[in-house]
């Protein structure tokens, strides 16, 4: 549904955009991470057609972005970082006119506005004024003129800033919601929007992108070496020395105390799994096992390990190159 194919973006020396690509198939969400300054923003205009690229091609729902602009521009929902009100007309006459520059026919007009007021939760300010409104409202109203043509393709740029808890979850419900019927491209800086909300991710720093997987797969690729939780239930037994006898376990680290009962962080050989080893070890020692699971290094983490320079872990770039040439493979 969108392609990407070596997309840079140059403003005289400086290179925003440096060969970027990807693919975003149909009905999936998919979350475009990055520091300020890494890219992201002007990717999106280049798809919505706001600005051209230097090198590269976008396709959006079948459309050059370049060759056939209008239809692709069709086909699209574009909320950018600030939403494109008009501060004299009301949020009704906003949506009517918007519903009007965009093609949606004059019979379906009025039932239309009605539908995205209320997916957006702003029918109750359908006769204020876009200019009195609150940073949450506006931002709404900027999600509501994105999906009144009912695209193939919505773009968001940072479609909860300034929402509250209740607003943010609201609107992650619909996003997810429109999924399916839309593919959906979501940038946002918070993260645990991501892993709440989108299926893959591709994050970008400095121009160029350095991952591109899920969730799941990028927390289990970069975090190295595996490391387990296990809470046991020892009466005083020295368990951490039992179990750092195990093979494959590299180390063993006391996380926290309740009572009698005692949580380990087990850090063990990457590709080993000790699971059955350690639940034998703590049964046949006469302990109780109340907890064994994986941990995993959290998106934040990652976000982190691959924008920060000289502390980007050398998984980060086998995995993001690995990522990329298999989507680019696909094209």
């Amino acid at each position: 549904m969108i392609e990407v194919q070596h997309l840079t973006k140059r403003y005289g020396r400086v290179t925003a955009v440096d060969d970027v690509s990807f693919r975003v198939e149909r009905g999936e969400i998919l979350g475009f991470l990055g520091p300020n300054g890494a890219g992201k923003t002007t990717t999106m205009r280049i798809l919505t057609g706001y600005m051209p690229a230097t090198e590269g091609k976008a396709i959006v729902a079948g459309f050059d972005v370049f060759d056939q602009p209008i239809e692709a521009k069709r086909r699209t929902g574009y909320l950018p970082e600030t939403p494109p009100l008009y501060p004299d007309m009301s949020v009704g006459e906003y949506l009517a006119f918007v519903a009007k520059i965009k093609g949606v026919p004059p019979a379906e007009r009025s039932q239309r506005i009605k539908d995205v007021m209320a997916r957006t939760r702003v029918a109750d300010m359908a006769d204020r004024q876009c200019s009195k409104l609150s940073k949450g409202y506006r931002q709404r109203v900027g999600l509501a003129q994105a999906i009144i043509h009912n695209p193939d393709v919505l773009i968001l740029d940072e479609p909860t800033a300034g929402l509250d808890p209740k607003q943010i979850i609201e609107t992650r419900q619909l996003i997810k919601e429109l999924a399916g019927d839309h593919t959906i491209i979501l940038s946002t800086h918070i993260l645990t929007e991501v892993s709440q909300t989108c299926q893959r991710v591709v994050i970008i720093n400095k121009g160029h992108v350095v991952a591109i997987d899920t969730p799941d797969n990028l927390t289990a690729q970069l975090g190295g070496a595996k490391t387990l939780y296990v809470q046991v239930e020892a009466s005083g037994a020295d368990a951490a020395a039992a179990l750092g006898k195990i093979s494959g376990v590299t180390r063993v680290i006391e996380s926290d105390r309740s009572g009698t009962a005692i949580g380990y962080e087990v850090e063990t050989q990457s590709g080993r799994d000790v699971r059955r080893d350690l639940a034998r070890t703590v049964v046949t020692s006469g302990w109780g096992l109340l907890e064994l699971r994986p941990t995993r290094i959290s998106l934040e983490e990652i976000f982190l390990s691959l924008t920060t320079e000289d502390t980007a872990p050398p998984q980060a770039s086998t995995t993001a190159t690995t990522a990329a040439a298999g989507d680019i493979a696909h094209e």
